[in-house]
C-alpha cells in the first residue's frame, strides 16, 4: 500500500511539474479576446471594423497677463457604431489640476531634510485649476443636461443618437494656466524672470472626446496623470487668439500665414520648403530679443487646420526663433520646424530640426510615409511630451552658450522620441490610459532604431538588451509585467519603455531576424494606421506575418517578470571506440599503461608479493582475460589495412546541460572556441525549453576539439548573471575604484 501510495504522489508530482513545464509555452488562446467581425484571428481589422469620429471648431484667447485660458468649441459628433448612444461621455483632463482631484489626494509624499521651493508648491495644492465650464447648449442654442465626474464628463442626449447619425454640440469653458516648472504637468506654462516673459506650451485645454469602441465601449477611465489619453479621430478648425507679437506653432497647417508674418519672414518660409540640407532661420534670435522688450498690447488670431488628427496642442511664447527645412517622401514636401527661445541656443539652432528630419526618415523607413504636412519641435524646460505635429522638448544652454554632452544627446533624443510619437499613438492609435507599453514601447523602440542611424556608437539608453538587465534583475516585488494598466506600473520608465524596446530589439535580432521582423512591424503599421489597435492585435500581426509563433515570447517578456539568466551547468566529453583492431588495440594498451599509475595498484604491486589465481591456476577460466585480450591482439595482427575511420569515430560529442535560473525561456545562444582558434555560433530556438523549463541536455558532435565555450555572446537575450555563461568556468572580476591618497600641502 505505502510503494502504492509512493508512486502515486510521484507520478503526480510529475504531471504537476509538466503541466508548469508546459506553461511557458502555453498558446495565448485563453488569454487573448476571442476574434471577430471586428477584429480578426491574423491581427488585422476585420470587415465589419469600425470606430467614431468628432470634428471640433474651437476658438480659444490666451491671456497673457493672467495666464488663463477662455475657448468654444463646437463638436460634431459620428456614430458609426452599431450601437445607439442615448449620451455621450468628454474627456476634462485639466480637472486633474482641481484642487479636489484624486491625483492629488492619492499621491504619496514625504518632507525631505532638503526640498526644492517646487516641491513644496506641489505639497500645498492651492493652485485653482479645473476646467470652468459656462455652458453646453445644442447647436441651436438649447442647453443640453451635462454630469462632470471628476475628469469625466457625460453629455445627455435629446435622442438616442443611431448608427449613421450624427450630433453638434458647442461648449464654452475656461481655465488657469498652470506653472509647469512649479506644480508639474504635460500642458502649462515657464516665466523668465529675466526679460518676464511666459512661454505657452498649452494641450488638454478643451473638452475632448472619449473613444467608444468594439473593445471597452466608453473609454471613461479617469486621468489621474500616469496613463496618458485615448482620442478620437477628426478634423480640426482652430482659431487661437494671443498678444500680436507671439509666435505660434500648432497641429495642422497655418491658413493665414500672409496676415502673420512679415515679407521677409513670408520669403523665408517659401524658401524653406524647398531647402533639404540645411534649416532656413524665419524669425531670427534678434527679432525675438526685440519682442521680448517691446511687448505689444494689441492680439493677433492665428488660424489652423488639421484634418484625421486625434488632438490639437500649441505653443505660443514671444521669445521663439523660428526656423524650418523640408523633407520629401514620395513626391510630398513635409515641413520639419523648431520654434525655441535665446536660451536653447546655439544647441537648438544646430540639431533640433535636422532631429525632426532624421525622425520622420528613420520611422517612415520601418513605418509608413509621414501623412502630415509638418512636424513641430518646440523648447521647454524639463519635459518631452507629443501631440499630433508638435511636440515640447527639454534641453537649454548654459548662459554662455555651451552645453553638456548629456544635455547634448539628451536634447537629440528627446526630440527623436517625440517626434517618433507621431507614429505611436498619434496615426496608429492606441490606448494610452490603458497600455502605456503600445505607444512608449513601440516608440522607444524605433527611437533606438533612429539613434543608430543619427551617429555610430551613439549613448542609446533603452533598446540594446545589456541596457535592461539592472532593472529585470531586480527584486520581483519591486516589477510589473509590461501588460499592467497604465495607472498601476512600478519603475514607469524601465516598464513601459524600456523593457517593451529591448523585448523588440530581441525579437528582431535573435528570435525573428531583421528582415522577418521588419517585414511583420511594418505589415502592423499599416494595418492599424489611423485606427485603434489593442496588445491582441499587435500580437497576432507579428505572427500572422512571419509565420512563427511567439506566444511563449509574449508570456514570457509581457505577461511576467521573469528575468533571463541561463547557465552552463556541465560539460560531458565522450569519444566512441575505433572500430580497427590496430587502432582499438593502441587505446586499450594506452588504457592499461595508464591504470597501472592508479594508486592502490602501485601499492599492490609492492604489498602483494603472489595472488591466490596466481599460486592455483586451476581457477582460471574464460572470464579471466587480460586486457588487451588475446582476441583482439590476434585480429590487430591480421589487419594488414588500417580500417579509415567513420565520421561518427572522428567525432568529440559534448553533452552539455543547461539551467534555465531565471525562469523566462529564451534562445541558447552559444559561441565555441576551437583550440586551432575558430570559432562558430551556434543558436538553439527557445522551444529546447518546452518539456522541461528548469534544466536541459544537448549533446552536439564536433571534429574538432572544443577549447571554451560562452553563452550570449554578443550580449543579445539580456541575461542578468554572465557568471555562470563560461566552460570552463571564468572567474568573474568585480572593478574598484582606486584612488590616491592626497598629497599633504603646506
Amino acid at each position: 500500500m505505502m510503494a502504492k501510495l509512493l508512486f502515486s504522489i510521484l507520478l503526480g508530482s510529475l504531471f504537476i511539474s509538466n503541466v508548469i513545464a508546459q506553461g511557458k509555452f502555453e498558446q495565448l488562446g485563453p488569454i487573448l479576446p476571442t476574434p471577430n467581425s471586428y477584429r480578426t484571428a491574423s491581427g488585422a481589422p476585420g470587415h465589419e471594423y469600425w470606430q467614431q469620429r468628432a470634428d471640433y471648431n474651437i476658438k480659444v484667447t490666451l491671456d497673457d497677463n493672467n495666464q488663463s485660458i477662455t475657448g468654444s468649441e463646437t463638436i460634431t459628433y459620428f456614430n458609426n457604431s452599431p450601437d445607439a448612444l442615448t449620451y455621450l461621455w468628454l474627456q476634462l483632463d485639466q480637472n486633474q489640476r482641481a484642487k479636489d482631484s484624486d491625483s492629488y489626494k492619492i499621491s504619496t509624499s514625504k518632507v525631505g531634510e532638503e526640498m526644492t521651493e517646487a516641491q513644496a508648491d506641489a505639497m500645498l495644492n492651492d493652485f485653482d485649476g479645473g476646467h470652468k465650464i459656462s455652458s453646453i447648449t445644442d447647436i441651436t442654442g438649447k442647453p443640453l443636461k451635462y454630469t462632470i465626474q471628476k475628469t469625466m464628463m457625460r453629455v445627455e442626449l435629446p435622442a438616442p443618437l443611431l448608427k449613421g447619425q450624427s450630433f453638434s454640440f458647442a461648449i464654452k469653458w475656461s481655465y488657469n494656466i498652470n506653472d509647469r516648472l512649479k506644480i508639474g504637468g504635460r500642458s502649462g506654462y515657464e516665466y523668465f524672470p529675466k526679460d518676464d516673459n511666459y512661454l505657452y506650451t498649452i494641450a488638454q485645454f478643451f473638452p475632448r472626446m472619449c473613444v467608444y469602441d468594439d473593445v471597452s465601449g466608453w473609454q471613461n477611465k479617469q486621468f489621474l496623470g500616469a496613463g496618458e489619453f485615448t482620442l478620437t479621430f477628426g478634423n480640426y478648425l482652430v482659431e487661437i487668439t494671443v498678444p500680436e507679437d507671439h509666435l505660434v506653432a500648432a497641429t495642422g497647417e497655418l491658413q493665414n500665414m500672409p496676415q502673420l508674418l512679415t515679407k521677409n519672414q513670408l520669403a523665408k518660409y517659401n524658401k524653406a520648403k524647398t531647402e533639404t540640407v540645411q534649416p532656413i532661420i524665419i524669425a531670427t534670435e534678434e527679432e525675438a530679443l526685440e519682442r521680448e522688450k517691446t511687448k505689444l498690447k494689441g492680439t493677433k488670431t492665428w488660424k489652423f487646420k488639421a484634418d484625421n488628427v486625434r488632438d490639437f496642442a500649441f505653443a505660443s511664447s514671444r521669445k521663439f526663433i523660428w526656423d524650418a527645412m523640408a523633407v520629401v517622401q514620395n513626391g510630398k514636401t513635409i515641413m520639419a520646424m523648431s520654434m525655441y527661445p535665446k536660451e536653447g541656443n546655439p544647441l537648438w539652432e544646430k540639431y533640433s530640426t535636422k532631429a525632426v528630419a532624421h525622425t520622420l526618415n528613420t520611422y517612415s523607413q520601418y513605418t509608413f510615409d509621414y501623412p502630415y504636412p509638418v512636424a513641430w519641435s518646440i523648447n521647454a524646460d524639463k519635459i518631452g511630451m507629443e501631440y499630433p505635429m508638435i511636440c515640447f522638448n527639454f534641453g537649454r544652454c548654459e548662459e554662455d552658450g555651451s552645453y553638456t554632452e548629456r544635455v547634448k544627446y539628451g536634447m537629440i533624443s528627446v526630440i527623436i522620441h517625440e517626434v517618433g510619437h507621431n507614429y505611436f499613438p498619434m496615426i496608429v492609435n492606441s490606448d494610452e490610459r490603458q497600455w502605456t507599453w503600445m505607444d512608449e514601447g513601440l516608440n522607444s523602440y524605433l527611437q533606438f532604431l533612429s539613434e543608430s542611424q543619427w551617429q555610430r556608437d551613439y549613448p542609446s539608453r533603452r533598446g540594446p538588451a545589456e541596457n535592461i538587465v539592472s532593472y529585470m534583475s531586480g527584486e520581483q516585488s519591486g516589477l510589473t509585467p509590461i501588460m499592467t494598466n497604465s495607472e498601476n506600473i512600478k519603475q514607469f520608465g524601465n516598464n513601459a519603455y524600456g523593457k517593451p524596446a529591448t523585448a523588440l530589439n530581441i525579437l528582431r535580432e535573435t528570435i525573428l531576424g531583421r528582415e522577418l521582423f521588419d517585414y511583420a512591424f511594418k505589415e502592423y503599421s499599416n494595418r492599424w494606421k489611423f485606427k485603434n489597435p489593442t496588445p491582441a492585435d499587435f500580437f497576432r500581426t507579428i505572427e500572422d506575418a512571419s509565420s512563427v509563433d511567439l506566444d511563449w515570447f509574449w508570456k514570457g517578456w509581457f505577461y511576467g517578470t521573469d528575468p533571463v539568466d541561463l547557465s552552463i551547468e556541465e560539460v560531458k566529453v565522450f569519444k566512441s571506440n575505433p572500430s580497427d583492431p590496430k587502432a582499438l588495440l593502441e587505446m586499450k594498451q594506452a588504457e592499461m599503461a595508464e591504470a597501472e599509475n592508479y594508486i592502490y595498484k602501485v601499492k599492490n604491486k609492492k604489498e602483494i608479493q603472489q595472488t591466490y589465481v596466481e599460486k592455483d591456476t586451476t581457477l582460471l577460466d574464460m572470464y579471466n582475460k587480460q586486457i588487451p585480450n588475446a582476441a583482439l591482439i590476434e585480429k590487430a595482427k591480421q589487419t594488414t589495412t588500417p580500417l579509415t575511420p567513420t565520421k561518427a569515430e572522428q567525432m568529440t560529442y559534448y553533452q552539455m546541460t543547461f539551467k534555465n535560473m531565471g525562469g523566462l525561456p529564451m534562445p541558447i545562444i552559444m559561441s565555441f572556441e576551437y583550440t586551432d582558434g575558430t570559432t562558430e555560433k551556434v543558436v538553439i530556438p527557445a522551444e529546447i525549453w518546452r518539456f522541461d523549463d528548469k534544466s536541459v541536455t544537448k549533446v552536439f558532435p564536433r571534429e574538432k576539439e572544443i577549447k571554451s565555450v560562452v553563452l550570449d555572446p554578443n550580449y543579445e537575450t539580456a541575461d542578468i548573471d554572465r557568471s555562470n555563461n563560461h566552460y570552463p568556468k571564468k572567474e568573474e572580476v568585480n572593478r574598484f575604484q582606486l584612488f590616491k591618497e592626497r598629497e599633504s600641502r603646506p
